[in-house]
């Protein structure tokens, strides 16, 4: 899933490639990528995009005044091209799901791999009208997001567990569930800890990781071609997504706590104390 860096780098492209071109029209391939139609979609063509920004996860290209709005989720992309074939896509073939052009010929495709479609198409005049922006809570690269602001929001969250509270966007903005096992391994913490039980030298500790994590991502990110961007992030990864590696600090292997939809990874050296966590998945099936 794209998050933070990645969605960052994405508006950042646009910046360069979208801003100051007029979309000369939009190609619906899956009609369920829509989340609101009023306005229509098609009210875009003619306009000029003005602005590309990100809000948590989310992709905000700002269209003289209206808002096309996107959330990749899980499996989405957005793929680039200088040039767009002029025939309108086929309905239900392929990834493809909507397609902007632009009023030089170039532009680009939302896509969608994967039979669960959760890629999620908006166009609003206000952003708060998205429902997953109005809940957002606050960007973790922003000035406001103090230690002190951190330590409220881990106070609050009680014995939630930690790695759940940074993936909640509700809480913290743009973390997902692979920089929030990056975050939690550079900052030597077990991702089943307690939010409300970390010590003042942990949150501290959790604060600047988090910053420095995320602002290495983004420098990592930006610059490089939106067809760039996964590859990037899989190898900027140390621990997600890496079971049954070495542990890039202390050698140890990279274990795996697998759900039902998703997964977590972590160094039981560096996280937690050399203990290894239960398997969710393994434990149900041994019961």
């Amino acid at each position: 899933m794209p998050e933070l860096p990645e969605v960052e780098a994405l508006a950042r492209f646009l910046t360069e490639r979208a801003v100051g071109r007029v979309v000369a029209r939009v190609d619906v391939a899956a009609i369920n990528v829509l989340k609101t139609y009023d306005p229509p979609v098609t009210s875009l063509g003619g306009l000029e995009i003005t602005a590309a920004t990100r809000r948590g996860k989310f992709l905000d290209l700002d269209v003289s005044g209206l808002h096309l709005v996107i959330h990749l989720a899980r499996a989405g992309w957005l793929r680039w091209k200088e040039s767009l074939p002029a025939v309108p896509p086929r309905p239900g073939k392929g990834p493809l799901a909507l397609r902007v052009h632009l009023d030089d010929g170039s532009g680009f495709d939302l896509t969608e791999a994967g039979t669960q479609k959760r890629l999620a198409v908006y166009v609003v005049p206000d952003v708060e009208q998205v429902p997953g922006i109005a809940r957002l809570g606050p960007e973790p690269l922003a000035a406001e997001f103090t230690v002190d602001a951190l330590a409220g929001i881990l106070q609050a969250a009680g014995k939630a567990q930690v790695k759940g509270v940074l993936r909640d966007q509700s809480v913290v903005a743009g973390i997902g569930n692979a920089y929030s096992d990056e975050v939690l391994h550079a900052a030597r913490l077990s991702p089943f800890k307690p939010a409300s039980n970390l010590t003042s030298e942990e949150v501290l500790r959790l604060h600047a990781v988090i910053r420095e994590v995320l602002e290495d991502a983004v420098g990592r990110s930006v610059g490089l071609a939106a067809g760039e961007l996964k590859a990037e992030k899989k190898t900027g990864l140390r621990v997600h997504g890496r079971t049954g590696e070495a542990c890039p600090v202390c050698g140890d292997t990279v274990a795996e706590v697998s759900f039902a939809d998703r997964s977590l990874q972590y160094c039981p050296t560096c996280q937690t104390g050399g203990q290894k966590l239960a398997d969710r998945r393994l434990s149900k099936l041994l019961r």
